[in-house]
């Protein structure tokens, strides 16, 4: 979603709420992560003493598998974020998103985000015992004798 932001630069004070919704579609071309839902993203971006803000949350689930157990399990997942928005920079900085031409494109800012923020390490759950190494059964499940002979 491309939002133009040459009122939000000119005006302080003016404001603009967003809600929108990536599809699922959109998200095909995002290898390593299946979304069982869309990402759902909310927020306002606005104009404050001549410096303009986006605060936005996303919510989705994500269809993952188990790094120590294997079981494959539903999660869902909400993130809040805040940047400024520059209309542009003098050099390479990290710090703010540029509005190339007075405006951003909304999509690549929250998938982008939240692809940070998702954990390496994903776990059915906090405490799981994951797999034997020599048997292979599921210790979450039950027990096995082979690591005490």
């Amino acid at each position: 979603m491309k939002i133009n932001l040459k009122q939000l630069f000119s005006i302080v004070g003016e404001s603009k709420d967003i809600a929108y919704t990536i599809q699922k579609g959109e998200l095909s071309e995002i290898h390593g992560y299946d979304f069982s839902s869309p990402i759902e993203a909310k927020g306002r971006i606005y104009n404050k003493a001549d410096v303009v803000y986006l605060e936005y949350s996303v919510d989705f689930s994500l269809l993952n598998t188990c790094d120590r157990c294997l079981k494959e399990f539903e999660k869902d997942y909400h993130y809040e974020f805040s940047h400024i928005v520059v209309p542009s920079v003098s050099r390479d900085n990290d710090e703010y998103i540029v509005a190339e031409s007075e405006s951003i494109e909304l999509n690549d800012i929250a998938v982008t985000d939240l692809l940070l923020q998702l954990p390496t390490k994903i776990l059915c759950r906090e405490d799981c015992k994951g797999l034997c190494m020599i048997c292979g059964c599921d210790l979450n499940e039950s027990e096995c004798n082979c690591l005490n002979n």
